[in-house]
């Protein structure tokens, strides 16, 4: 079984907004996209829209998100999983304004150029960002590549 990840490419005018992990036990100390994991019984756009609440306090609706890609990542130790990639841009009036929901998980939130991403950028993120870039449908990441 694969968990499934929810993640979202919250974009403004030619940047993407980035949360700093903190105290998760997990990519401590690097930039992520506001994400989380679909619950049993959850379907994914309910899923990415309770994720983006309770992280970084937007309310959207279905018709907001526009799945962009999806990302079947391996991590170095083996370990797989799946990535359904959401993109909408930001529309204050009606989202609201982002904010650190979460700062007893998350260090802060910042607005980045997608093509200067911060250094510490968990690799699952960056690579989600390029296939949102891309528009690669389908990203195969951590994984030996397919003969032609």
């Amino acid at each position: 079984m694969h968990p499934v990840d929810l993640l979202l490419v919250l974009t403004s005018g030619n940047q993407i907004l980035l949360a700093l992990r903190e105290n998760t036990g997990y990519a401590d100390g690097q930039w992520n996209l506001p994400s989380g994991k679909l619950e049993p019984g959850e379907d994914a756009l309910t899923g990415m829209i309770r994720e983006t609440r309770e992280e970084i306090g937007l309310h959207l609706l279905p018709a907001d998100l526009r799945l962009a890609a999806t990302v079947h990542h391996r991590n170095p130790t083996g370990t797989t999983r799946i990535g359904l990639v959401f993109a909408t841009p930001l529309d204050p009036p009606r989202h609201g304004t982002p904010v650190n929901a979460e700062p007893h998980k998350c260090g802060g939130i910042a607005w980045f150029a997608p093509t200067d991403l911060p250094p510490d950028t968990v690799p699952y993120t960056a690579a989600c960002i390029k296939a949102f870039q891309n528009a690669t449908p389908l990203l195969l990441n951590g994984f030996p590549p397919h003969p032609s």
